[in-house]
């Protein structure tokens, strides 16, 4: 039957073709479902159905009563439909994606070595500044040792040069929630090991030295995959598993912390 899978996937797949073949830059409005439709021998339906996938993925964009656009095409909102893959990661899953991030983490920070700019520099120094407090003895706020940890990485991802490195780092970190409040909960004196191995790759990048960059950056996020793929091992799901922040009996974001 054409609404069939195989058909819609043909059909995402002329229009990507059509799309990088014909010029279309970003902004550029697309031809209507009907025409579309006449033109790849489908039914509306299936254009629709195509249209929607390919927004899911960042590729377009529909605006009501305007017509369907090709976005800006940047690595950003081509990596957004990542968060599902994260979002229903159980225990394991996140740890395998951060075996991912490991990898991307230390490509970034050895790329970041060699180009490393003061006012970069200069925005790490206050992360770690911003960093150097423990909620787990009631020292400062989770959220301000939170959103200094990740803006420390983005920082790193985007003096790397490379967007789309760049945009796969924020796109892991931003949604790796469960796992940082997890172990913010269960890995006592989590706090100052994570600051001393964030002071570990700000001295590599300051020095220029991009083997230990890689390797400090590495080491870092090795710390916390270990950590999951140790409490998934010894059964934590029995004790609740990832805890949501806020909830009544567990950590909330009180007792929060940075991963990675």
């Amino acid at each position: 039957m054409e609404s069939s899978t195989p058909v819609i996937d043909d059909v995402i797949a002329r229009i990507k073709a059509m799309i990088s073949s014909e010029g279309y830059e970003p902004g550029s409005r697309l031809p209507t479902e009907r025409e579309l439709a006449g033109r790849f021998s489908v039914s509306r339906n299936t254009i629709r159905e195509a249209v929607r996938a390919l927004s899911l993925t960042g590729v377009v964009e529909s605006r009501r009563g305007s017509g369907t656009y090709v976005t800006s095409l940047a690595p950003k909102a081509m990596l957004d439909s990542m968060s599902l893959l994260v979002e229903f990661s159980g225990q394991a899953g996140l740890a395998d994606i951060l075996a991912v991030r490991r990898v991307l983490e230390a490509e970034a920070a050895a790329s970041a070595a060699a180009r490393i700019g003061e006012s970069e520099l200069a925005e790490l120094r206050s992360c770690l500044e911003r960093m150097r407090h423990d909620p787990q003895r009631g020292d400062g706020s989770v959220a301000a040792v939170t959103q200094a940890d990740l803006h420390f990485h983005s920082v790193i991802a985007g003096a790397s040069g490379n967007p789309v490195l760049a945009a796969l780092i924020n796109a892991l970190g931003d949604r790796t929630l469960r796992g940082r409040v997890w172990r913010g909960y269960m890995d006592t004196g989590v706090y100052d090991r994570a600051q001393a191995e964030h002071e570990a790759i700000y001295d590599a990048l300051a020095d220029g030295d991009p083997t230990r960059a890689a390797a400090s950056a590495a080491a870092h996020v090795a710390q916390v995959e270990r950590f999951l793929r140790s409490e998934t091992a010894q059964g934590a799901a029995a004790v609740g598993g990832p805890v949501d922040v806020g909830t009544e009996e567990g950590p909330s974001s009180d007792l929060a912390g940075p991963i990675a």
